[in-house]
């Protein structure tokens, strides 16, 4: 299906799905939503997709909402943002943190307001040695949104998490790294290739195990250790069932790799 603002391409069990707004350095619009949110919804059901990388064409991931988009107006004449969040931005982050599959937010360049806390709310995030994150909200007297003040304090801590978003300091890739917002930081050169073949390390693996894997530290985030005791149970009794578990003990002992199908 082509979209007008988004670039699909497949490599085996990878879908890449590219924001395609370069010269307004991908810049969130309506239309881009749209296009991601039917992208997302075709790639869910698509069994022959296995890993989803969500990145951005040119020189950056994304610098956020479109400002300069004709935006709902309010009877004051301001722009109602909040319906915006509702419409576009709160179902994509919903979308993106009960995917089911595994899902790779590659910062090419800068990921700068909302878009910062859509690749936060990938499972993995890796970025490119020259690009960024900003919580740039305070530079335009807002609040930070899509779910940055939920998922941002859960990785940093609710004092680094209000420093950045009080400072609106851009966060440079290697110290993400650091403060553990990126998995990995990879060369500028060949970064979409190397991220495909990451990708595709993943998209071979168990991916009935990843899918579990993301529903247990989902759930955990509100659970008791004896409630989530009681899920790793429940997930560990299907996961042992599987033709991948009898694979991946079949490959330990011939000591050779896994062929994993995802079953």
């Amino acid at each position: 299906m082509p979209y007008e603002n988004l670039i699909v391409t497949r490599s085996g069990g990878v879908e890449v799905l590219a924001m395609n707004r370069p010269e307004r350095l991908n810049a969130m619009t309506a239309g881009l939503h749209a296009d991601l949110r039917a992208a997302l919804a075709a790639a869910r059901e698509d069994d022959a997709v296995k890993v989803l990388v969500l990145t951005g064409e040119g020189r950056a991931f994304s610098s956020g909402q479109d400002l300069t988009e004709d935006l709902p107006r309010g009877a004051d004449g301001a722009p109602e943002l909040g319906q915006v969040l509702e419409r576009d931005y709160n179902p994509l982050v919903l979308t993106l943190a009960d995917f089911p599959k595994v899902t790779i937010a590659a910062l090419n360049g800068p990921a700068v307001g909302a878009s910062m806390n859509i690749a936060l709310a990938c499972d993995l995030v890796v970025a490119s040695a020259s690009s960024y994150l900003q919580e740039g909200f305070a530079k335009i007297a807002l609040v930070p949104d899509a779910g940055g003040t939920w998922i941002l304090p859960r990785l940093v801590g609710p004092k680094r998490a209000l420093a950045l978003m009080l400072t609106a300091q851009p966060v440079p890739a290697p110290e993400a790294l650091a403060m553990g917002l990126v998995a990995r930081v990879l060369p500028d050169e060949g970064f979409r290739e190397a991220v495909v073949a990451l990708a595709g390390e993943l998209a071979a693996g168990p991916t009935l195990a990843y899918r579990w894997m993301k529903e247990a530290v989902r759930e955990g985030m509100a659970a008791s250790l004896e409630e989530q005791l009681a899920l790793e149970a429940r997930l560990q009794a299907r996961a042992v069932r599987t033709a991948d578990f009898a694979e991946g003990v079949a490959a330990f002992r011939d000591k050779r790799r896994p062929r994993f199908r995802g079953a």
